[in-house]
């Protein structure tokens, strides 16, 4: 094995992976028309997962498929074995096909219609039992490995189910009922599964990232702190987990590594954030751990919901809002009404949010989100991503430099 390619992040970028999904669509006894990347996930020094678009003859005819690899540093580990296992060279990999995610047992129920209304009809999810061609059903989330989103659709009612890794799957659950008991606006939930699928109902309103286009404020900036002030103190009995800012450094050696280009400006803010934020302690206060506008739900102008409880915890307030900064200031494809909207947005509440936290806080806090989700263009594989990429890292800067 190359020790410059220890996470496999070469390989899995590089034609040379084509070679790996041959054998692997051979093994499982179709041809491999075709394929392109899809999706990647890179731990610098540690671990790599990817995707692929695929077209493959099977005996039965030709299919698009998605198919997954993951290579890791320190070779396969327990759940790599419910893939097939490849070696290549020294390298042993994990390929799969979409839907069999190795971590995600869920997944291969909750893709496909037939099972998802058995599912339905076992928990009574619908208000009658449904059959599968009366379900329309739309995957709006994949990370390989880590989670699924699968929206479910029955006439004008509509579910969303999560799909989730085991050993998160309790954790998420008791979170989502801390808010749930303290009457925090949050999804009901609808029926578990033992392939760790959660069901939830819809949530009232709309989700304030479309609504931050309306011509009309979809909520006030007061609005969102009081949302995040109502969580209940049982939240700082949680786990810690670690606010972004704490992994500034992980994350620039993720961009670094994808825009090699952007590496001394990455230094910098790391630099920047990490002596700004150094004295500052923890903080012990009820926070989401991921307040971002694609989190809320918005109605007649009032907050009416609030998604994704996972990562609930003790922490500062500043986390939260720097957070919803950071998503609303890097919205991506916005034409330029959209843009003008969204930045009116951010001009009227940004003062709001400085009256609650230290402003210094906020900004170092918000740059330090904005280098993780710099990390997206690349993953998702999206057009222009280097452009894009360098674009979230030049707001990341100039955030910093209103406060140094």
């Amino acid at each position: 094995m190359r020790q410059s390619d220890s996470d496999g992040s070469v390989l899995l970028t590089s034609p040379d992976v084509g070679s790996l999904l041959t054998a692997a669509v051979e093994h499982a006894g179709g041809k491999l028309m075709s394929w392109m990347l899809d999706h990647i996930d890179a731990n610098p020094a540690q671990s790599t997962t990817a995707t692929y678009s695929a077209l493959i003859d099977w005996p039965y005819g030709r299919r698009e498929e998605l198919l997954g690899v993951s290579a890791r540093a320190s070779g396969p580990v327990d759940s790599d074995s419910a893939a097939v296992i490849f070696a290549d060279g020294e390298r042993e990999v994990a390929v799969w096909i979409y839907p069999n995610d190795p971590d995600l047992p869920g997944l291969a129920r909750a893709a496909y219609a037939e099972s998802m209304a058995e599912i339905c009809n076992a928990n009574h999810v619908f208000t009658v039992p449904v059959e599968p061609v009366n379900l329309d059903l739309e995957m709006i989330g994949y990370r390989p490995r880590r989670r699924a989103v699968v929206r479910v659709a029955y006439g004008t009612e509509v579910i969303y189910v999560k799909v989730l890794r085991a050993r998160l799957f309790d954790d998420v659950i008791t979170r989502h009922l801390v808010l749930a008991n303290a009457g925090v606006p949050v999804a009901p939930i609808l029926a578990t599964t033992d392939d760790h699928l959660l069901v939830l109902k819809e949530l009232p309103g709309r989700s304030l990232a479309k609504a931050v286009f309306d011509p009309t404020d979809p909520c006030t900036a007061e609005s969102l702190i009081n949302l995040l002030d109502a969580m209940p103190a049982r939240v700082t009995q949680l786990p810690r987990r670690q606010p972004w800012a704490d992994s500034i450094s992980h994350y620039a050696r993720m961009v670094a590594q994808a825009v090699p280009s952007l590496e001394p400006k990455l230094e910098w803010l790391v630099e920047q954030i990490d002596g700004g934020l150094y004295s500052i302690p923890q903080g012990n206060e009820p926070t989401h751990g991921d307040f971002h506008e694609g989190q809320i739900h918005v109605l007649n102008g009032e907050i009416c919901g609030l998604l994704d409880t996972d990562t609930l915890g003790p922490g500062r307030r500043a986390d939260d809002l720097a957070c919803l900064v950071a998503h609303l200031s890097t919205i991506q494809r916005m034409n330029a009404a959209q843009e003008a909207r969204v930045h009116q947005l951010i001009r009227r509440w940004v003062p709001v949010f400085d009256s609650r936290v230290d402003p210094t806080e906020l900004r170092l806090r918000a740059a330090a989100v904005i280098v993780s989700l710099a990390t997206g263009p690349f993953r998702s594989q999206e057009p222009e991503w280097e452009r894009e990429t360098a674009r979230m890292i030049g707001s990341a800067e100039a955030l910093v430099r209103q406060v140094i």
